[in-house]
């Protein structure tokens, strides 16, 4: 038989396909356009594990049968490769971040090439190169010189805005700013200094440097964005986290809330994504409420959604870090309320949002004055309050908000706190609040009494509004987002300091490149990187960047020390894709982006739902406002692939457990209770008996004797005034530990060679083995990381079994959208698959694929088959699609199909699945133009329809043949054709039957 050298095979068609352009798009086509897209990927060191290409796959076999169906597809593929690891590899290493994403680069380069993806490399982006990031800083400026008209509900030009201000001031002016902007006149604007101007400006902008609460991780040297904090630490690297205020960039995506929450209802996304959205947007609606502080010129605002319940208030709390609690803290809790906000500092928002069960809060010894009762209110802080949502106080009403019911029982008695007020008529809250809105009736309550909810809520809002105490209001828990960071790999800010005031370099002198530095690091000063520089400050007069020793002349400035965050190129990357020949002239053109419009399918990770969506949706409607893009909404359709999970592997390392006790065997033992970790391994199944007390005593005995060895000897190497470790020892137990999957054999047997070679730690590993001798890892499905050594590398399946071997075995897997184990054991029925596809075309050493009319029986397998492909790619199935192909090549094969007539479609059908072999097939089949470009099958569904039925015949209800005959026979002519064969006249043996009972197309039975 020929041999399917598919490695070969592989190599010939990615050569062919980037010779000849096959998948590059044109931006002219009369083919109605389709644009797939991936989420680009941050190339770390790594590289790919087999989990990586899974959305990849679905995507490109989605592009591929769109091509097959007659569109001209644009399926791109870039990197977005600025990002923290390559900057911490450049402080440990000195290496430019350049050097190491390069190198990275084009170990993900080689790999996506080797799976085959019929991506188009021409129109490759990365967001470190100064061409594309460059128009990153041109939106970064447009943003700068735009604010939000609430009256038109767009971007608008801040040059507008100033001729207002000029001509009638700001009163009439209704638009998004910051919350403590103050009303002024025509006059007063001409009367403000350039500084005073252009701070009110900034008010407006929707990027806009502002003090703001930032985590701010100190080992990074950086501030972190939520999403790169997990369990108060950083992500990358585990590092401690804290709260802190800096004056940062910041970008006003608050102003699109609304819209953002809106066009949710116009996208095909995930419904659960959607409702990750809603959420984190957050809209509520109710009052803000004005609270007058005693003895200070100071209010408190709130923003509450049950303006109802005002006379349940008991007390008020402030987040730690809300701007008044330095003023209104008394020198009695000065010490007090310091600690508890150094304290609380450690916490993210995220954790402070999370963590519902603890309760902690600190009462400053100032009150505020209920604004109907009059009554003090105590003002507490709690890090339960975020300084970031609302305006970063609470009015607590302990009967209807169970956290405030809970903080006030916390501190029930103490100075600051009195009773909780029950405000619902026939109510018990001694137990816990009531929240039930929907079935409250207000009592207790003045001219609210006897009301239910929603009328209380309108007459609440119209007393507070009438005696100017506060007003109606919508809000949204959406915050600005934090735009800056102290690190060097990012893009460059294009902005420069003119006495303190920020100003914008025009679109004509960018991008502004990075510098170089000597180190990464802050400086000693705590200045970001780019403060190293020492080429980087800009000269207006010649527009460009200059020495810094030049910075005091009247043309020279201080350049911005920061740089933008990672998710500045990627809430863009896809427009640019659209641009293949004006790169430098436009971030795309207008003819580009009205032929390609929006991305039509978008497939990526789940987890970037409230960061990159978010933002680059944001993005996305701002310039839309500005007339940059002609869509509001960058993707018609969202899918989130599921994960790849890795299969682990654990040895257990055995440590002491000492006994505590005065007599042991009639020896006095030391009091110590110092553990001793030893260097033994014990086999899975030794440790499964252990924990179920199954263990044998043998097996028992060789652990406990060969633990006291080690600590034998461990004890004689004890430096001086180190605890010895105890030899009286009560038991043993055991720590889990990964160890790489790649020493682990099919039978979960650990080569003992290759785990002591590996790791210095290990080099004096012994190990308790299985009674035949083999040592037994435990295994645990998760995720698939470099850090749990469960990462099976795409290499080497390529390598073994060939990429289409693993496009189809990742989509065999099962559903696209849902997490599944890898197992590679499960990968040699996929390859069998693959070979006897080849086989079919071919008899023996030969490829023999004839004109030969086929049979009605192999029509109907490709049929079948065509159908059920179409269904499933379109419905996203494609697990299934890989079942349909094996089954038709089994019939195929059976039917001893060799027809052209059905291998030739069949080839087209299974090409977007393994491309390469689809490649092979049509050539061998007489095509010089590839596959791709050939048109998909069409289901006939004449080719399904029976015409005729094996008919079960059967005597008195047991049947006894079948009999073959055309489905259009009448009643009639089926009993003649019956009772007219030779077996009939057989069984009767010459009785005459009572009666035949036909059923036509579905049985006849001959009672008699």
């Amino acid at each position: 038989m020929s041999n399917y050298h598919f490695n070969e095979i592989e190599k010939k068609w990615q050569q062919y396909w980037s010779k000849n352009g096959t998948f590059h798009a044109s931006n002219t086509s009369e083919k109605p356009k389709y644009y797939v897209l991936d989420m680009f990927p941050y190339p770390s060191g790594a590289g790919l594990h087999v989990g990586h290409p899974l959305g990849y796959i679905a995507s490109d076999i989605y592009a591929r049968y769109k091509r097959h169906k007659g569109f001209n597809v644009l399926h791109p593929q870039g990197y977005d490769s600025f990002g923290l690891p390559a900057e911490q590899y450049a402080i440990q290493t000195g290496q430019h971040p350049r050097i190491t994403t390069e190198e990275n680069i084009k170990t993900y380069r080689r790999q996506l090439d080797q799976i085959g993806f019929s991506f188009d490399w021409s129109r490759e982006l990365r967001t470190s190169e100064p061409e594309f990031y460059k128009w990153t800083q041109w939106i970064f400026t447009e943003l700068f010189n735009h604010y939000y008209d609430n009256d038109s509900d767009k971007a608008e030009s801040i040059e507008s805005l100033i001729k207002r201000f000029e001509t009638e001031g700001n009163s009439n002016v209704n638009a998004v700013c910051d919350a403590d902007t103050e009303t002024f006149s025509a006059e007063e604007w001409s009367n403000y200094s350039e500084k005073e101007q252009a701070d009110i400006l900034l008010k407006y902008r929707l990027t806009y440097l502002a003090e703001s609460e930032v985590n701010w991780c100190p080992e990074l040297g950086t501030v972190l964005a939520n999403d790169e904090i997990v369990n108060g630490v950083s992500e990358r690297g585990g590092f401690p986290v804290v709260r802190k205020k800096m004056t940062q960039w910041s970008m006003r995506i608050s102003a699109y809330a609304e819209r953002l929450l809106q066009d949710l209802n116009d996208i095909d996304w995930p419904e659960p994504l959607k409702e990750s959205q809603r959420n984190w947007i957050g809209k509520s609606i109710g009052a803000h409420v004005d609270f007058k502080v005693k003895g200070h010129n100071e209010k408190i605002g709130v923003f509450t959604t049950r303006p109802d319940t005002i006379f349940g208030v008991t007390f008020m709390t402030l987040a730690p870090e809300h701007e008044l609690v330095a003023k209104l803290t008394t020198p009695k809790q000065k010490d007090a309320v310091e600690a508890y906000i150094e304290k609380t500092a450690k916490r993210s928002e995220r954790e402070r949002m999370a963590d519902v069960k603890t309760i902690s809060g600190v009462f400053t010894g100032a009150y505020a004055e209920h604004p109907f009762t009059k009554e003090p209110v105590a003002i507490w802080i709690g890090d339960y309050v975020l300084a970031g949502y609302g305006t970063g106080a609470v009015m607590a009403v302990p009967c209807g908000d169970q956290r405030d019911y809970d903080f006030a029982n916390h501190f029930a008695g103490q100075e600051g706190m009195t009773p909780i007020v029950n405000i619902f008529k026939d109510v018990d809250v001694s137990e816990e609040a009531f929240a039930d809105k929907e079935k409250t009736i207000i009592t207790n309550s003045n001219f609210l009494n006897d009301l239910p909810y929603k009328k209380a809520m309108k007459l609440a809002i119209y007393k507070l509004e009438e005696q100017g105490s506060g007003q109606g209001q919508t809000n949204y828990r959406l915050r600005d987002a934090v735009f800056s960071r102290q690190r060097y790999w990012g893009e460059p800010f294009p902005v420069y300091y003119k006495n303190g005031i920020p100003q914008m370099i025009e679109e004509k002198h960018l991008p502004i490149t990075l510098p170089e530095v000597e180190k990464y690091l802050p400086t000693e000063e705590g200045e970001p990187p780019l403060g190293r520089a020492d080429v980087w400050a800009w000269n207006t007069e010649n527009a460009q960047v200059v020495s810094n020793d030049l910075v005091n002349s009247d043309t020279v400035f201080p350049l911005e020390l920061n740089t933008m965050p990672g998710w500045a190129g990627s809430s863009w990357y896809f427009f640019r894709y659209m641009e293949k020949a004006m790169r430098n002239e436009t971030f795309a053109s207008k003819d580009a982006m009205n032929y390609w419009q929006e991305v039509d399918l978008y497939i990526g990770g789940s987890e970037h739902a409230t960061g990159h969506l978010l933002y680059a949706r944001f993005w996305t409607k701002f310039l839309y406002d500005i007339k940059a893009v002609p869509v509001k909404e960058f993707a018609k359709k969202l899918i989130n692939q599921g994960m790849i999970l890795g299969t682990s592997a654990f040895v257990y390392r055995v440590y002491s457990i000492p006994m505590i006790g005065k007599k042991s065997t009639g020896n006095i033992t030391s009091n110590t209770t110092r553990e001793y970790t030893s260097t033994i391994y014990l086999s899975k199944h030794l440790a499964d008996d252990h924990l179920t007390k199954n263990l044998d005593s043998k097996s028992y005995n060789e652990v406990m004797n060969t633990l006291k060895k080690q600590i034998e000897k461990a004890n004689e190497n004890l430096k001086d005034g180190e605890t010895p470790y105890s030899t009286h020892l009560s038991t043993f137990n055991f720590l889990p530990i990964h160890t790489d999957v790649s020493f682990v054999n099919a039978s979960d047997e650990l080569d003992l060679k290759a785990f002591k070679n590996w790791r210095e730690e290990f080099k004096d590993a012994e190990f308790i083995t299985e009674t035949d001798g083999t040592f037994k890892v435990a295994r645990e499905v998760e995720k698939m990381s470099k850090s749990k050594y469960n990462v099976v590398n795409p290499d080497d399946i390529c390598a073994q079994y060939g990429a289409d071997t693993l496009r189809l075995y990742e989509m065999f897997l099962g559903p696209l959208e849902q997490a599944k184990p890898w197992n590679t054991a499960g990968i040699t029925g996929v390859h069998s698959f693959l070979k006897k596809l080849w086989k079919l075309y071919h008899n023996g050493e030969n490829f023999e694929v004839t004109d030969a009319e086929p049979n009605k029986e192999s029509l109907k397998t490709l049929h079948k088959t065509i159908k059920k492909v179409e269904e499933d790619i379109e419905n996203f199935s494609f697990n299934t699609s890989v079942s349909t192909f094996m089954i038709a090549v089994n019939e195929l094969s059976s039917q001893k199909c060799n027809s052209r007539a059905i291998l030739e479609p069949l080839a087209v059908l299974i090409s977007p699945y393994a491309p390469h072999i689809a490649e092979e097939l049509w050539e061998k089949l007489g095509h010089s133009t590839s596959i791709a470009t050939a048109e998909f099958p069409k289901f006939e569904e004449k080719h399904l329809v029976e015409s005729s039925k094996a008919y079960p015949i059967s005597f008195n209800g047991k049947m006894r043949f079948t009999m073959e005959l055309p489905l259009d026979l009448s009643k009639d002519d089926i009993e003649k054709a019956v009772m007219a064969h030779e077996k009939t006249a057989g069984y009767l043996d010459g009785r005459t039957p009572k009666k035949v009972i036909v059923v036509p197309g579905k049985i006849v039975n001959i009672v008699g």
